[in-house]
């Protein structure tokens, strides 16, 4: 076995250690989802980071800018962005309301179960997602490194993942994300320095691009320009990218985890900053990609990325491919989990009556069958593109963010505006997705712009034609002032 495959097992056989011994801490539900409510600024922080910036943070990003350019570093502008969008406007309230889900709110609002529902469906399609790339892209490293069998390296990604998730927890997940983010600055910028200095520097790699972007009939100039797909892809991942954010459910269990509200708004700021620099540092190493091995596309250009980090050296290239490892789990272990506590506490009857143990047992049972599910959809689905799919993933959540930014900000928000912006929202989406999938075949991300314009509109006006006096009773001052209350 080389040294590279023997830094992973290493790296993965620590992380597995560390997930075991904190299992201990996990002794009810509430622990397991929210820590118990007694997180620390840095755990949140590094928690949150490396949950954004997963799969398509790093891989993601490195492919699609092997196939189309830099432009794709807005993903890191837009990382910054959506973590402080919720960090400043949503993580305090969701702490006051004590919610765990994010479909806790349109009960606790409108009394509303059907929203909640409908939330969780739009939520559920992101997370499913997520939850299919995450083993998908560990199992295309396993299978490079040690030249094993796609799908089996893909299983084994996937238990890899329900092992960092199922014994520990959210403070679990927390503690070995500040592990995870630390190693993937220092491996992703290890590599993209040394190939960098190989490649003869900014001026070397800018003329070895080049050439290979011209024999293989891609503009140059279209594609060094940070609008290089012009504004329409840019406008559509801003969409998608940010404004879903604080309907992702994970971000309210990390907002309840805090034992302190003063401690949300700095940790989802220092956390968008450790995330943003992730995808600029994985284009860079796309770059280094084109310049030393030519364009690839779809699947081939993530091999093609693991294969520049093990050209580096065989220590280095080890802890690179260890740190991109180190970003699939980070992510996919808070994901799963969150994807789990949804399933339960919104589509499991009678979950909200169950005792806290059994509860946890649930969570956990949940995350196994979940995450193996996955990893057999990873397997069988024919993927080519982690952030184009993740960007479909992100704009489905969209309409329920919406829903939630005006229930918070706007009074006379009626349960049936939030209905029908989410409902019409997500549909409509999902079907110029599929138009333009199958038919059209346009660059742009389609779908963002209908499930963000379309509860734009619908919302504000179907609550006004739907106003009662119900909808600002005693209920509504009630919810209002909740938010208005510190926690003690």
């Amino acid at each position: 076995m080389n040294l590279a495959g023997v830094t992973i097992i290493v790296y993965l056989t620590l992380i597995a250690l560390v997930s075991v011994y904190l299992t201990r801490r996990n002794k009810s539900s509430a622990d397991w989802a929210i820590g118990g409510g007694g997180m620390g600024l840095w755990l949140i922080a590094a928690g949150i980071a490396g949950t954004r910036i997963g799969g398509a943070g790093t891989y993601g990003v490195a492919g699609d800018t092997m196939n189309t350019g830099v432009w794709n570093m807005w993903y890191g502008v837009n990382s910054f962005l959506a973590l402080a969008l919720v960090g400043l406007l949503f993580a305090v309230p969701y702490r006051r309301l004590r919610l765990t889900t994010i479909s806790e709110l349109f009960v606790k609002r409108h009394n509303s179960s059907r929203n909640g529902w409908l939330t969780s469906l739009c939520v559920q399609t992101e997370y499913l997602i997520i939850n299919i790339l995450e083993p998908l892209l560990v199992g295309i490293i396993i299978s490079a490194v040690f030249g094993i069998n796609r799908e089996l390296a893909i299983m084994l990604g996937a238990v890899i993942i329900i092992m960092s998730t199922t014994f520990s927890g959210l403070r679990g997940a927390s503690a070995t994300n500040v592990i995870h983010v630390l190693v993937v600055m220092f491996g992703l910028g290890a590599v993209a320095i040394i190939a960098g200095n190989e490649l003869g520097g900014i001026s070397g790699i800018r003329e070895k691009v080049d050439v290979a972007l011209l024999s293989s009939d891609i503009e140059p100039a279209s594609w060094w320009s940070f609008i290089g797909l012009g504004w329409f892809p840019i406008i559509a991942m801003f969409f998608s990218a940010v404004i879903h954010t604080p309907a992702a459910s994970v971000y309210v269990n990390y907002s309840s985890s805090a034992r302190s509200e003063n401690l949300l708004v700095p940790a989802f700021l220092i956390a968008g900053v450790l995330a943003a620099i992730m995808p600029f540092l994985a284009s860079i190493i796309g770059m280094e990609a084109v310049a030393r091995y030519g364009t690839e596309s779809g699947i081939s250009s993530y091999a093609t990325i693991t294969q520049i980090a093990t050209d580096t050296g065989p220590i280095i290239g080890g802890i690179a491919i260890a740190a991109v490892l180190a970003a699939l789990i980070s992510s996919g272990g808070p994901i799963l989990l969150s994807s789990a506590t949804l399933f339960v506490n919104d589509w499991i009857p009678g979950s909200a009556d169950f005792e806290p143990k059994r509860k946890l047992k649930t969570y956990r049972i949940t995350s196994v069958i979940y995450g193996l599910f996955a990893g057999v959809l990873a397997c069988l689905l024919p993927i080519t593109s982690v952030l184009q799919l993740l960007l479909l993933g992100f704009a489905m959540v969209v309409p329920p963010a919406l829903a939630i930014g005006f229930i918070f900000y706007w009074r006379k928000t009626t349960e049936q505006g939030v209905f029908w912006g989410i409902a019409l929202g997500y549909g409509l989406g999902l079907l110029a997705w599929a138009v333009n999938t199958f038919f059209l075949h346009l660059e742009n991300d389609v779908a963002a712009y209908f499930t963000t314009l379309v509860p734009l509109v619908v919302i504000p006006v179907v609550s006004l034609l739907t106003q009662t006096p119900e909808n600002q009773g005693a209920k509504c001052d009630s919810f209002y002032q909740q938010l208005k209350t510190p926690l003690a």
